[in-house]
């Protein structure tokens, strides 16, 4: 995990500003824009936590949804050789491309998180 922080069930990007000697960031995966920063790592990581707890809370207060919602659908942009490759590989394992490509993110998630 490069340039992130976890906290709960939020991932924060990272950055430093070598021109403001300070690190900053902002929570991923919600609807809204909250951000952080700190000018040591251990103050940008109390950072983050007061953020989302923050958040959390306003959210819960006013009823909002905390993560951004998905459809279940997304657009990819891949090598024409790549595609190819996956759309063979599919029909020999008797599998729509859509549910080979399915598989293949929960296998990445799958070895993911056994890492952790």
């Amino acid at each position: 995990m490069k340039d992130k922080l976890k906290y709960k069930d939020f991932i924060g990007s990272v950055h430093f500003s070598a021109e403001d000697e300070v690190f900053y960031g902002k929570v991923e995966g919600i609807n809204d824009l909250v951000t952080f920063e700190g000018n040591t790592v251990n103050k940008l990581k109390s950072a983050v936590k007061e953020a989302v707890d923050d958040y959390t809370e306003l959210c819960e207060d006013v009823g909002k949804n905390i993560f951004k919602s998905f459809k279940g659908n997304f657009n990819v942009r891949v090598n024409p050789q790549l595609l190819s490759k996956a759309f063979e590989l599919a029909l020999l394992e008797g599998k729509t491309l859509n549910q080979f490509i399915k598989e293949a993110i929960e296998l990445k998630i799958q070895s993911s998180s056994s890492v952790s």
